[in-house]
């Protein structure tokens, strides 16, 4: 203890170095980008998650649990989870545009994924439709196919299927009221 102690008092005590008078030298001023911290909730069972920047209000929903395998058309348990997110829209909802974005993971061709991710955002559209009872909204379908993936599909070159699996997802995005 008195040595680290003897060694800590020496480097606080004894004087700076002192810079020789004929150094020169560029000086540069560091820029990093500072990202913003989302939080994000999960259902227990992983197939939703909340996310919300600003008034910016995130709503995903795993494919797995709104579609059959590469199929488009709703299952039954899809209403039930649109009911819900179509109630949330309502009762926190600022009205505007509502985007519903659909997402794919890496397999399969990219045009395929993009059509297929289209289709499953448009079928949630329709459906949102019949759902949403306030006014003043606007729903606006795109699919990404697998350009956006929430997570990496490949870790270290091998395939996560837990991964791809968050990434087969449509989200349900809108603006909360102030």
């Amino acid at each position: 203890m008195f040595r680290s102690l003897s060694l800590a008092l020496s480097l606080v005590l004894s004087p700076a170095p002192s810079t020789p008078p004929d150094a020169t030298g560029a000086v540069e001023d560091l820029v990093l980008p500072v990202e913003d911290v989302i939080g994000e909730v999960e259902s227990l069972d992983g197939t939703q998650s909340e996310t919300k920047q600003g008034r910016e209000v995130t709503v995903a929903l795993t494919s797995d649990v709104l579609f059959e395998l590469d199929e488009w058309k709703l299952t039954g348990k899809a209403g039930q989870r649109l009911e819900q997110v179509a109630g949330k829209i309502d009762a926190e909802g600022a009205g505007g545009v509502v985007r519903i974005e659909g997402h794919t993971d890496d397999q399969g061709s990219d045009s395929y994924n993009v059509t297929l991710s289209q289709r499953r955002a448009r079928a949630v559209q329709t459906a949102m439709r019949g759902l949403l009872t306030g006014s003043g909204v606007t729903l606006q379908a795109k699919g990404y196919g697998e350009s956006r993936p929430k997570l990496p599909n490949l870790v270290d070159g091998k395939p996560m299927e837990k991964n791809r699996a968050k990434n087969r997802r449509v989200e349900i995005v809108f603006t909360a009221k102030q």
